[in-house]
């Protein structure tokens, strides 16, 4: 049979593990936190404008794929001229 590890063991293994997880995360950890809130925005952006395209149509059902993806077009190319989109 194997001893138990006793507690102070255990304790020691859990804080340098959490220790080592946190100062990973160290300065990215701002960055990781804006890439999924601006991507948010982006895609927000998008679905407006594919929105708007389906407004323009009349409503008209069957083109949801075509209108995302020239939303998707205009406001990319928008965001490479500097613009800020629609």
């Amino acid at each position: 049979m194997k001893p138990k590890p006793s507690r102070a063991t255990s304790s020691r293994k859990r804080t340098a593990s959490s220790t080592n997880k946190s100062s990973a995360r160290g300065s990215r950890g701002a960055q990781l936190t804006a890439a999924p809130r601006e991507a948010e925005e982006l895609r927000a952006r998008i679905a407006k404008r594919a929105y708007e395209l389906f407004e323009q149509r009349g409503g008209q059902d069957g083109y949801a794929l075509q209108d995302w993806l020239q939303a998707e077009r205009e406001i990319r190319d928008a965001a490479q001229r500097g613009g800020a989109g629609r």
